[in-house]
């Protein structure tokens, strides 16, 4: 199959195509350093570095082979962490239309869109609904609903809202793994080395061998790797780190030590969330923002440790300021996710059906 990506970010979801076969031939990315990113990693993608919006048509040369849109517009407007913003008047909201444009102008036989699960509870679904309200009357035969990235193997517990369409198939969404072997947090990533606060040495060797066999894969026959770097807390922040067991959060700071704010809507059960070694990883979503704390160590997460929670290959190269790079990661669909995804479509597609 031929794959365009839109609204492309870092790169989660082409890394998945790629992963299923897919030959992914372009895609459209208006962040600079997310930009940089993607090119870093997918060279062999066309990529346009712009607005959508200024995006008429995309070329991918001869199409012989069934091509499949896939992407998902940014989030945050649909995000539950995201309260205040989170309506209609949002403008990031309706830029599923640009998404659906491009449907319409490349009609491609596969369509895979996926947001955040908190679009099926913005505005009561409205936003879910009329994306694929509008793709049926294109033509389009929709499959939709939740997938988890934990059921496929992810060290998170990650939902993604996942939609596959088809002009010429009856689809499917992929089921979870039968009996799947999901990684701890310190399985996932005890094998990397250990941090200060603050840290911004970008490329180290590796803290020690490799816990388990998901990141044995992550590191392939790597000696050292880069994603290093972690944001810098102030002291006051980091004395409040120490008292957070795992599993806790923000609540078991002692009162006198806590933010002196009166907005409460600012504190919910992820900000300041010391994650747990022996079990799955929480969102990892914005990460600095929400001041996830590492596990055993009175910091945040580098941005390694979260790629590697997102299923991120340690070959895996991000560009950008440490904010960026954050962000880039802490935005992407899973590629192990993604990777179910396209199995699942690359399998209908070459039988011709959805079942």
């Amino acid at each position: 199959m031929i794959g365009i990506d839109l609204f492309a970010g870092g790169g989660g979801m082409t890394m998945g195509a790629k992963l299923s076969g897919v030959d992914v031939r372009a895609a459209v990315e208006n962040h600079p350093s997310a930009c940089l990113t993607y090119s870093a990693n997918h060279p062999g993608a066309t990529l346009l570095g712009t607005d959508i919006a200024k995006v008429a048509t995309i070329d991918v040369g001869p199409r012989h082979q069934p091509l499949v849109l896939f992407g998902g517009p940014p989030c945050q407007g649909f995000s539950t962490s995201n309260q205040r913003t989170r309506h209609a008047d949002n403008p990031k909201n309706w830029l599923f239309r640009e998404f659906l444009r491009m449907v319409e102008t490349l009609k491609p036989e596969w369509v895979v869109f996926e947001n955040v699960a908190g679009i099926l509870q913005t505005d009561g679904g409205r936003f879910a609904e009329a994306f694929r309200e509008q793709l049926k009357a294109m033509g389009y035969r929709i499959a939709f609903g939740i997938l988890n990235a934990a059921d496929f193997g992810c060290p998170q517990r990650r939902s993604r809202y996942i939609v596959i369409a088809a002009l010429n198939s009856d689809p499917e969404l992929p089921k979870a793994v039968p009996n799947v072997e999901v990684p701890t947090l310190w399985q996932a990533i005890g094998d990397l080395p250990e941090l200060l606060n603050g840290a911004t040495v970008d490329e180290l060797e590796y803290g020690g061998a490799p816990l388990s066999e998901y990141a044995r894969r992550m590191r392939s026959d790597l000696a050292k790797c880069t994603g290093h770097l972690v944001s810098r807390n102030a002291d006051s922040i980091v004395a409040r780190y120490a008292h957070i067991p795992q599993g806790g959060n923000w609540r078991d700071v002692p009162g006198m030590m806590r933010d002196p704010v009166t907005d409460r809507r600012r504190y919910h059960s992820g900000i300041y969330k010391r994650l747990v070694q022996d079990a799955p990883s929480v969102v990892i979503g914005n990460f600095r923002k929400n001041m996830l704390i590492h596990p055993t160590q009175d910091r945040g997460l580098s941005v390694r440790e979260a790629a590697r929670l997102q299923s991120f290959s340690d070959n895996y190269v991000f560009h950008g300021s440490i904010g960026f790079q954050q962000q880039q990661v802490g935005n992407a669909v899973p590629p192990i996710l993604a990777k179910a995804v396209f199995d699942k479509v690359v399998a209908m597609s070459s039988q011709g059906g959805g079942k």
